[in-house]
This record gives C-alpha cells, structure tokens and sequence, in this order.
C-alpha cells in the first residue's frame, strides 16, 4: 500500500534510512507538504543523493548513458528512464545503454522506437 491511498489525516510517514550515513529520517515534513501521489520517498531519495552522491538504503536507480557522447541520467523507475533513452536516441542518432538496478542492461538504439505508436 503506497502513502497516498490513506486520507491526508491518516497517512503514516513512511521511514528512509541511510547506513552509509549512519541516519534515518521520518518523511513527516515531505509527507505534508508533497499531496499524495507526489511520490515523498522518491523525492527523498534523488534528493539525498544529489546531497550526498549516494542513494539512501534499498533504492537503486536506473541509469541511461549515452555510448557516444558523455550524457546520461538516473532514474528510480523504468519509465522515465527508457524514455530519456529514447528521446536522446531519436534526437542524437546515439546508441544508448539502459542499464537497470538488476538484471541485464540492453542497448535503446536510434529508431528503436519508431515502430511504436
């Protein structure tokens, strides 16, 4: 069950904890001012990394890098990824590497998506 499927006044504040920072924080705060659905741990995360340059416990990013030029994003859900993979593909003509938290990564080359409607 995701944080946004109790009312506002009933929400519980989910927990994030950090070993390589010895930390953690209860999301109270982003839990209030993020309305439900706005994805609080999320946020929590990609900005603790920008922070500190690491993600906080259990959370595995999803990254695109371009194999040509030096562009690249992470992601912490596949969607957004393979999205960027493709549009930087499609506009650059690049092959770009999309590289999940596990398993095997594969190759988004220019026109992969052109097939798609």
């Amino acid at each position: 069950m995701t944080d946004d499927a109790f009312p506002d006044d009933e929400r519980e504040a989910p927990t994030v904890s950090c070993e390589r920072c010895g930390r953690e924080w209860r999301l109270d705060r982003e839990v209030e001012e993020i309305p439900p659905g706005g994805h609080a741990v999320e946020q929590f995360a990609l900005d603790h990394e920008r922070h500190t340059g690491h993600y906080p416990d259990d959370v595995s990013p999803w990254t695109a890098r371009c194999e040509r030029c030096p562009a690249g994003e992470r992601f912490l859900a596949e969607r957004p990824a393979r999205r960027w993979a493709e549009t930087h593909a499609r506009h650059t003509r690049h092959a770009v590497r999309l590289e999940p938290p596990s398993g095997d990564s594969e190759v988004v080359s220019p026109g992969d998506d052109a097939d798609r409607s």
